[in-house]
């Protein structure tokens, strides 16, 4: 049944692909939406796309890269972004050699790969290799954004003198799969909610609107706690200097027991036909999880159209109910 809350404009219906976490959408200038995620098995990267962002459910998922049988793109593949930069393709994405943890941690570096072909379901995907942060560390979660003649990436990983598994983190590309410079952290887990079981900010996603520069975050664990942040700075300021990001101190976007969404987070964001602001995200649509929520299949991918407030920030509501019951 659709959820009866009145202030979300719903035009999905939800879920849109069923057991696809960390959904990543862009609107491409040839009329198609391009979708990836990480599916259960974390062991190879999809593509689909549609003319609709309902239509990706349709859509067949092209397979474009297989995990190695060894080495550090092996296991756990996690979270790939697909981009547009300077006429050609990419997939942001990340490995680990091992699924075993260490005090926690999963060993996840950052790669990338390209593909020159005008339709990313074909052509060669080609191996750029790692991201190198200024460190040797747990890495995850990169996105990029182009301002002012500028190419940005924005990522979540470890510091090895900060407590916690995961701090965000930006820095200058000199192109699509290099760093230049340092890296500046933005954000680390602060509030209590931030730290329900980890003590995580992962998942950036950028948004550009109002004059300022938005980035979302999922935080906490993979459960019914998993929510979203929010960070601001002024589009005209130094985007490598901490100081220019503040953090909303009150979670985004979170569990709705009424609406039977738990655990929304690590989200994209595109545009409808129409031009209004849609976000897609994954939620599960029970509460309780049998054994490792990492491993339980059934975080689906979702969409909504939302709002803003009157000071210029995002209102993206709650996360409305399934049209159909399921798990």
């Amino acid at each position: 049944m659709l959820s009866n809350v009145k202030a979300i404009e719903q035009e999905y219906l939800n879920p849109i692909i069923p057991q696809r976490a960390d959904p990543w959408v862009y609107k491409h200038t040839d009329g198609y939406y391009y979708f990836t995620a990480s599916v259960p098995e974390f062991d190879r990267i999809e593509v689909r796309r549609a003319v609709t962002i309902q239509g990706l459910g349709f859509a067949e998922p092209v397979v474009v890269w297989n995990k190695y049988a060894e080495g550090p793109m092996s296991a756990n593949i996690w979270a790939p972004e697909i981009h547009y930069l300077n006429n050609k393709w990419y997939i942001y994405f990340a490995a680990a050699r091992t699924t075993d943890t260490v005090e926690g941690l999963f060993d996840h570096r950052m790669f990338v790969l390209e593909n020159e072909s005008p339709n990313p379901l074909e052509g060669q995907w080609v191996e750029k290799g790692q991201i190198k942060p200024n460190w040797e560390s747990f890495s995850l979660d990169a996105t990029t954004f182009q301002h002012e003649g500028n190419l940005y990436l924005v990522w979540a990983q470890k510091d090895l003198n900060i407590v916690g598994n995961s701090n965000l983190y930006i820095a200058l590309m000199s192109d699509p799969w290099t760093i230049s410079g340092q890296q500046v952290m933005i954000a680390q887990p602060d509030y209590e909610w931030e730290k329900i079981g980890f003590l995580v900010n992962e998942g950036p996603a950028v948004l550009k609107r109002n004059g300022k520069i938005y980035i979302t975050y999922s935080a906490s664990a993979t459960d019914y706690n998993y929510c979203m942040g929010l960070l601001t700075a002024d589009e005209s300021s130094d985007l490598l200097n901490p100081d220019s990001w503040s953090k909303t101190p009150h979670p985004v976007f979170q569990t709705n027991e009424t609406t039977g969404q738990y655990g929304p987070g690590h989200n994209s964001f595109t545009v409808c036909p129409e031009g209004k602001d849609v976000i897609v995200y994954h939620s599960r649509n029970y509460k309780f999880i049998e054994g490792d929520p990492l491993y339980d299949p059934n975080r689906h991918t979702r969409a909504q159209i939302f709002g803003w407030h009157s000071d210029g920030t995002p209102d993206f509501g709650i996360p409305v109910a399934d049209a159909l019951t399921q798990k």
